[in-house]
């Protein structure tokens, strides 16, 4: 039946295609979620992906633009893809872990009573951590931050904390196929720990000054401790076959369930750094 013109159009009338795909784009897309009335820190973080002129959400991004405007506030996001003197100092963090786990390498290369590279690799850790220390100090310093910035400490942190670590563990004599199953879990708990971080600070209580009352979970940067009780098993010279603890179930199955029990250290400390019952009070 024929509509006169300015009759309002029937409730059951099957949409039509053109206005299905305009429909599902509307309410597909991050940007549309976002503003005073999508208050919703996880949306944010995605429109900001979307706004990036490359990469995976590129052609998503030209075609909601073409039905819906940025809004005017958020137009421009040069701002989160700049580099800050901030970012540099985190990009030293990752650079002090990947010398260590550089040095951790060359001692295993290297004659096992020669401790020159197991020291260079736990001396980068801490020089790490100052770094993962003053990229915060210099942002508020500075009172420049991004996104970006956000995901490249993390990541930092991953390499220098995490997988840095767990290198020379390796190469201080936990090298078996089970000791190395428990340094993969170590790194991916911290891995998770990361990632769960930033998709769930917004979440977390602020104090008057905007920053965390907790961390949920042990922070990776406390995996230093496992690091100075390595360096203290270097100074003794309990390395190789002489870590502490020994080697348990050398002769069973030819040796395929043997494993160093104080490798059991790392999975302890990986399952308190993806916890979500432990809360560390924020300095």
């Amino acid at each position: 039946m024929s509509r006169r013109p300015g009759m309002p159009a029937e409730k059951n009338a099957a949409p039509s295609a053109a206005d299905s795909s305009m429909y599902i784009l509307r309410v597909k897309s991050p940007l549309q979620t976002n503003g005073p009335d999508f208050p919703n820190a996880g949306q944010d973080k995605q429109k900001l992906l979307l706004e990036s002129p490359t990469g995976h959400f590129s052609l998503i991004k030209h075609a909601s633009r073409s039905l819906l405007p940025l809004p005017p506030n958020n137009a421009n996001s040069s701002s989160n893809r700049a580099m800050h003197m901030a970012d540099l100092i985190t990009e030293l963090n990752g650079f002090c872990g990947f010398m260590s786990i550089l040095c951790s390498l060359r001692y295993c290369l290297g004659p096992p009573t020669s401790f020159a590279n197991a020291w260079a690799a736990l001396a980068f850790m801490p020089f790490g951590l100052f770094f993962d220390f003053m990229d915060g100090k210099v942002a508020r310093w500075r009172g420049k931050s991004s996104l970006m910035g956000q995901e490249l400490d993390s990541l930092a942190d991953l390499i220098s904390f995490g997988v840095a670590p767990a290198t020379f563990a390796f190469a201080l004599g936990l090298r078996t196929p089970l000791d190395a199953l428990v340094l993969a879990f170590f790194v991916l708990c911290g891995l998770t720990r990361l990632a769960r971080f930033n998709v769930t600070v917004a979440a977390v209580p602020k104090d008057a000054s905007g920053k965390s009352k907790y961390f949920e979970g042990t922070p990776i940067p406390t995996t230093l401790a496992i690091a100075a009780a390595m360096a203290y098993c270097v100074a003794q010279g309990r390395v190789l076959e002489d870590v502490p603890g020994g080697l348990w179930g050398a002769g069973l199955l030819g040796g395929v369930f043997a494993v160093h029990p104080v490798v059991g250290v790392f999975a302890v400390w990986g399952g308190m750094m993806t916890s979500r019952s432990i809360r560390i009070p924020k300095i």
